[in-house]
């Protein structure tokens, strides 16, 4: 099993849709995938089950049980600002630490709307998880101008859908 994390809070994200088909990538190699949509995360959560109240929110609970059993994580990461969204960041900071990433493994996708393909937002996450201690795989497909390779549901850049069935290929040997 592997957790794809649809990294925003933005209700109707690209985020999600594009979590949507990588899940069926994986599910075409025979992988089962699940999706963690921090859309649904607790709307307190930041005020509610961090630091001193870590562990003891029943609603980011689950989400904090459930990335410690996975071993293997796709991110799904939107640009914001010039790095990943900071839900994203908070979430991360509510898990329990080191052990939800020490020794794991994970893939990054990156999107922007613009021409870097949110490539310092993936930079930045791979320091973090590198300090966690989880190994990230070196293929980061950059899905730059994301909104012109998008329709109805479908990613219509032939070589993004190349790279993303590679990096599939790649996390599970991985």
């Amino acid at each position: 099993m592997i957790s794809i994390i649809s990294s925003t809070n933005r209700k109707g994200s690209l985020s999600k849709k594009i979590s949507l088909i990588y899940q069926n990538i994986l599910q075409g190699k025979g992988i089962d995938a699940d999706i963690i949509d921090l859309a649904n995360l607790p709307h307190d959560f930041i005020f509610s089950a961090l630091y001193e109240n870590a562990g003891k929110h029943p609603g980011l609970d689950t989400y904090r049980q459930k990335m410690l059993s996975q071993k293997k994580f796709v991110f799904v990461v939107p640009e914001y600002n010039g790095s990943f969204p900071g839900v994203l960041k908070a979430f991360i900071d509510g898990l329990q630490y080191p052990d939800t990433f020490t020794n794991k493994k994970c893939a990054l996708v990156g999107l922007s709307a613009g021409v870097q393909g949110a490539g310092p937002a993936l930079s930045h996450l791979t320091d973090i998880f590198n300090y966690c201690g989880m190994h990230v795989l070196a293929q980061k497909p950059r899905l730059a101008g994301i909104n012109q390779h998008f329709k109805e549901g479908q990613i219509t850049n032939a070589v993004y859908m190349e790279l993303l069935d590679a990096q599939a290929d790649e996390l599970i040997a991985f």
